[in-house]
């Protein structure tokens, strides 16, 4: 069996002009990574501790639960920092792996393309559900409304 095998570079060999200055994205999609990794493991086990053993537990969860922890500013943020952060922390991993196995370029854009609308789409939804959910919305049973609800 005969072919050619590709030459790669000495790790040592100069660069070329284009690889010489600017932005290394790389470099700092590789640091993002770790550290939003590190920030996702706080806010996803304070969010876990938070809903399923403080109170309750999981039996507990329902609107009027959900109601009354995003009534308050801080859990707001709380959520919008876990949907962002791991949103972009997923969106990242998916395009390192669609660098590496996606062979043409066109199904590296379309694919790329693809994963940047649903980041958007999904951070653009999941943020305005964040922000306008209605804790009291008008003709809710009285039963299912946080007892903040005034009847």
């Amino acid at each position: 069996m005969t072919g050619t095998i590709p030459d790669v570079a000495s790790p040592r060999a100069k660069r070329s002009q284009a690889m010489r200055g600017g932005i290394n994205t790389e470099l700092y999609a590789w640091l993002f990574m770790r550290v939003s990794g590190v920030i996702l493991i706080v806010l996803i086990f304070g969010h876990l501790f938070v809903n399923l053993m403080v109170g309750d537990g999981v039996a507990a969860i329902d609107f009027a639960f959900v109601a009354g922890k995003w009534s308050e500013p801080f859990w707001q943020v709380w959520d919008l920092l876990m949907l962002w952060l791991a949103m972009i922390h997923g969106t990242n991993g998916v395009r390192t792996i669609i660098n590496d196995y996606a062979e043409r370029d066109v199904t590296r854009i379309v694919l790329k393309a693809l994963l940047y609308v649903a980041l958007v789409v999904t951070v653009v939804m999941g943020t305005l559900v964040i922000f306008t959910f209605d804790p009291c919305p008008v003709g809710s049973p009285a039963d299912l409304l946080p007892s903040f609800c005034s009847a």
